[in-house]
């Protein structure tokens, strides 16, 4: 059975119907010729899907980035890359399942790739983590950067995370520290570093694999500080208002490439990357490779240059005073000096 979300609601009754009539012809009396009918149906089946998708609101694109049949980063690699090599652990504590990474080809290209890893079903987010990783695996993450920058590997990192795991065990180890770790030091990596978000794009624990040279996200993924919902929690006292908040975030990847926060949007196949893996991989594919192209042509020195001014450039705002809201003086007038005496 499809996973149904709400607005593809139409979508799927049509495909019902479209069903039944095929499989039960002699059920249904028509005085048009069948095929026309089948026909017809496909039509507005092919209309509202194009009609549906192309006109998804925040909210609805965050659903689509949690879609349990969405491509995770091993799908990614899969159907993306060859020869991958995973390797384990992070030699300082343990092995975080929630966190993969190895040695792999784009093309005819060389590379480290690294992403989080979500689960199918129980047993598997059970093992994942639910895609958020503990601080051995930003740590593992940083051991595997450090060999590409040893050995002269462009890096790519695929992120699709809630955020990083907040629980007891995470603080114990030393989760900020983990994180700020690789925020620094993965600015100052001398190989070329491309993140593309693929799903969810959760905060900080987004962020401890995400400075790189270019940013790169899907068209139904999402990139925020915060979930709707904990934004929806905080400033709305309630979770009922998380497609309000999702709107206000601006965290859909055409808001981002508006605000400068991401620097390419990698299109999906109508009706998201669950309904079709190979062309969205192949789109993957090449837009990373567009990209390694650009970065290496660079100097060392240019390149991590971008790279400091890219981050240092978010956050800036501009404020704009009302001059309605600006209250008159109530300065006195400063008393006569006393004459000076003769």
């Amino acid at each position: 059975m499809k996973h149904q979300l709400d607005f593809e609601k139409p979508i799927f009754e049509l495909e019902a119907k479209l069903e039944d009539l095929k499989s039960h012809p002699e059920e249904h009396a028509m005085d048009v010729n069948f095929e026309n009918e089948i026909k017809a149906i496909e039509d507005k089946i092919a209309e509202t899907r194009k009609q549906i998708f192309s006109n998804l609101n925040a909210w609805q694109r965050v659903q689509m980035a949690r879609h349990p049949k969405r491509p995770f980063t091993l799908d990614y690699i899969k159907h993306a890359f060859t020869d991958f090599n995973e390797l384990h652990g992070d030699r300082l504590y343990s092995e975080d399942r929630a966190m993969v990474g190895g040695f792999a080809r784009l093309g005819g290209q060389r590379v480290v790739v690294i992403g989080t890893q979500k689960g199918r079903d129980t047993k598997e987010n059970i093992l994942r983590n639910f895609g958020s990783a503990h601080p051995e695996g930003y740590r593992k993450a940083m051991r595997l950067m450090r060999l590409a920058d040893k050995f002269g590997l462009p890096i790519i990192t695929l992120i699709d995370t809630a955020g990083a795991f907040p629980g007891v065990a995470s603080e114990e180890r030393h989760i900020a520290e983990a994180i700020a770790v690789n925020l620094r030091e993965m600015m100052l990596l001398t190989v070329p570093v491309i993140a593309v978000v693929i799903g969810e794009g959760g905060s900080g624990g987004a962020l401890g694999i995400g400075v790189a040279d270019r940013v790169l996200i899907l068209e139904n993924a999402y990139y925020s500080v915060i979930s709707p919902e904990g934004c929806a929690a905080i400033l709305w006292k309630d979770r009922k208002a998380s497609a309000q908040a999702a709107e206000a975030l601006k965290i859909t990847a055409k808001d981002l490439l508006e605000l400068k926060l991401v620097d390419a949007i990698v299109p999906e196949p109508l009706g998201g990357a669950h309904n079709d893996y190979e062309t969205t991989a192949a789109n993957l594919k090449a837009a990373l490779l567009q990209q390694l192209v650009e970065l290496q042509a660079l100097p060392v020195a240019a390149r991590l240059k971008q790279r400091y001014d890219k981050f240092r450039a978010h956050g800036h705002y501009l404020e704009k005073s009302n001059p309605l809201s600006v209250k008159p003086s109530r300065k006195k007038a400063a008393a006569p000096k006393p004459a000076a005496a003769a």
